[in-house]
Parts: C-alpha cells; structure tokens; sequence
C-alpha cells in the first residue's frame, strides 16, 4: 500500500523555529517583525513578555513559574518552550548559582518601539509621490486579489489559466504540482489537500513555501494606502513582483512607482479566513452549491459527481467512488468534512450539527473501506532509566498531542516527526533539573 502524503501546514512560529538563530536575530531587527510575532503568542506568553518587557536584568526562573497555579504548570511549560524556541528569552546564569530568563535584547528594543513608536518609518507612504490618479478603492483591491489568487488554484486544477514560470516552479518545489521532462505541470496528492484549505491556510502555506526560497524583510502596511517603491533594492522588487501575482498587493503596471497592499495580505497577517458559504448538504447525499465560480464547482467535483448545473447553482452526489477517488489521491475524509462545515451555506449554520451526522459517517467510512491500515511517520523513544522517566515524557507527548503508540510495560514509545523537537527540548530540560 502506498504510504499516503500528509499536507504539512506551518504557522508562522513553526516556520520561525526552524531558522538557524542568525538569521531569527536578523528578522527581530525590524519592529513589525517583532509586532507580528508577538500577536501570534498564546495569551500567557503574551503576559509574560508584557511583564518583562522593561526590566533590564534577568528574573529567577522559580519566580518566574510562580506567575502561575500549580494546576496551570503544564501551561507555563508551554509559554517556556515557545519563548525559548523562538529566542524570544535566553536562560542566562544569576548569582548563587540559579537560572534565570532575560528577554532577547533585540527583540525586547523593537517590540517597545513598536509598541511605544518611534524608530524609522516601517513603510515608505506614496505621499511623496502626490495622488495617485489610477487609485484603487478598497472593492476593487478585494476583487483584483481574489481574481489573482483564483488564477493559481485554477491552474492547478488543470483549467487554462496563465502563470509565470517562476510561480509554476514554485509550485512545484512546494509540492503541490509535479513536472515530468516535456509535460505540462499536474496536481500532486499535496495539491489536491492544498486545494481544500481555507484561504488564510492556503496563504500561509504558500507564503511560507515562498520564503524557503528568498529571504526578505516583512513590513506592515495600512489597507487601502498606496506605498512608494522608492529605495527598494532588486531583490525587494522582484519579490514585489511575485507578491502582485499571488495577489497580496496591487501595481498598476510592473514599472510602477507605487503600490496597495490588498485583503489577501491582511488575511495573511491577521490568519482569519474570508471564505463565504454557500454549499447545503443533505441526509440523501444531495449537494448543492450555490456559486458561479469555475473555482468553486471545480473543488466540489473533487470528491463528488456533478449531476446537474444552472446560471447560480450547481447540484452534485456524494457516492461512495467519487469519495473514494479522491482519497486515492491524496484526500482525506477528515479534509471532505472540513470544506464541507467551512463553506456551508448561512442556513445550514443556523443547525447544529451543521453537516448531518449520517453524511459525516459515511465520509468517514468510505475511508476506512479503502484504508485497512494507516501509516504514521514517526521517532521511537525507549531505553528509559525508569519508569517515571517514561511516564514524564508520555505525560508530555500526550499534551502536545503528538503521542503515537505506547508500550507501558516495556518503556516504549512514538512520537510524530513534527512534536519531535519539543518533546526532544522538554526532555532535555528534565534532565537539567535532576
């Protein structure tokens, strides 16, 4: 049985944590990267980065964990493991010999400056151009983004859609399409599960995919102004360029001396999604999408047969081969259910369940027909000096959710590839205090 591929879809903390500390300590040099991630921060993070903020000299780790309950530590693990991976804070020795944390002084500077202003300007406003007499309000930017960004997931469903060569060798180093030597680029199992994201998800992992290949400098601008080009190096430019065709700003022409950014590049900062529902479900198997978009009938036929289509609807079957068929290429049920419940109709909202639970079922068990087995990428953990060792480090993994298979009795454990590294860093912490 081939082993199927399973859509990998960072956030910006995950993509952060696998930089080398270089290149972390050059992204914290700017103020609205600093901003950026500390709005991504889990609310206590969030607190005790507020309480440290000012402080010039490094606070006892014991002081530190006091900030909470005791039935909140697993919390407070959490917040240490995501500020210390991130380089947010440094442990940092104190007199009598304990441990201390101190924040990371480049990002505490720029975190304040933005926070408190002052610093240089993060964006060059098209002021000093004078008005722009081709200005776009803020309708037209919202519908140039979602025209820009449909062209690139037509294209991957195989519709005729024109893309640059330098965004079809990027879907292709992502993933998502495969090339063969004279043939035109086709949908891989990764694009198929791409093309069911939602957008905000889709942005991210196409963004950050883009970064593996350019290393850039973020900044933050307001919807709706213009910005001026001016002073741009040519790797500044060209990555401008790519972000127009991705839809995430627009430029009237590629010579242009200004640009807007659009909602997709808020939606991206922001992480919320702005797909509006318009598929009902019913208990028969019935689907019926409520759309116009070549897009949108076209994600729906990949995992249901089309059955009839009008001016504004179109009416398709769930049937145990077109489910199926997707699944063989890549798709699974959990992400059927998933762009069902997220793009469901107004009506359906007003329902709970939204989707009826016979159809979910149903999903689901035309999966397991085809999928006897399941295969799970994953890093073994045994010769364990004692049993509470083993159960420290299960207890941990099963918090992170990212425990796989156990054998209690003879100290034996998985992990996923992806929680590898946290629960590598927790245990080496345990070790530390022993």
């Amino acid at each position: 049985m081939k082993l199927r591929v399973q859509l990998q879809c960072k956030n910006l903390h995950e993509y952060l944590r696998e930089l080398n500390p270089e290149i972390l300590d050059r992204l914290y040099n700017h103020p609205a990267t600093c901003l950026a991630v500390y709005r991504e921060l889990p609310s206590l993070a969030k607190n005790y980065v507020m309480r440290m903020l000012f402080l010039d000299q490094p606070l006892p780790q014991a002081a530190v964990a006091l900030w909470v309950q005791k039935n909140s530590q697993r919390d407070h693990d959490d917040c240490v493991s995501v500020l210390t991976g991130l380089r947010l804070w440094h442990s940092q020795h104190l007199q009598g010999g304990l441990q201390g944390y101190i924040l990371n002084p480049v990002f505490k500077d720029n975190l304040g400056t933005a926070l408190l202003g002052g610093g240089a300007q993060w964006a060059d406003e098209g002021s000093s151009l004078g008005p722009d007499r081709h200005a776009r309000d803020i309708e037209s930017l919202d519908r140039y983004a979602m025209e820009r960004w449909e062209v690139i997931l037509q294209f991957m469903v195989g519709s005729p859609s024109a893309v640059s060569q330098d965004l079809a060798q990027l879907l292709i180093q992502a993933g998502l399409m495969r090339s063969e030597a004279g043939e035109a680029p086709y949908i891989t199992s990764a694009g198929f599960q791409f093309l069911l994201l939602d957008t905000a998800s889709q942005l991210w992992y196409f963004t950050l995919q883009y970064l593996k290949t350019a290393q850039v400098t973020y900044s933050v601008c307001s919807y709706g102004h213009d910005y001026s080009v001016e002073g741009m190096s040519e790797s500044l430019l060209t990555f401008l360029q790519h972000l127009r065709e991705f839809g995430l700003v627009f430029q009237r022409k590629r010579k242009s001396r200004r640009y807007y950014p659009t909602r997709l590049a808020i939606t991206l900062a922001a992480g919320v999604t702005t797909n509006a529902g318009f598929i009902v479900v019913e208990t028969n198997y019935r689907l019926y999408a409520y759309t116009d978009s070549e897009l949108q009938i076209a994600l729906v036929a990949l995992f249901s047969e089309l059955l009839y289509r009008f001016s504004n609807v179109v009416v398709a079957q769930l049937t145990r081969e077109s489910v199926q068929q997707a699944i063989a290429n890549g798709i699974t049920a959990q992400q059927i259910i998933h762009f069902l419940r997220t793009r469901a109709h107004p009506v359906l909202l007003t329902q709970t369940p939204v989707l009826p639970p016979t159809i979910t079922d149903q999903i689901r068990l035309w999966e397991l027909e085809r999928d006897r087995l399941q295969f799970t990428e994953g890093v073994l953990y045994n010769q364990f000096l004692s049993q509470a060792d083993f159960e420290v480090l299960r207890d941990r993994a099963q918090g992170l959710g990212c425990l796989v298979w156990q054998d209690v009795a003879h100290r034996v454990m998985v992990v996923t590839s992806h929680g590898h590294s946290e629960v590598k860093r927790f245990w080496k912490r345990q070790r530390s205090h022993i």
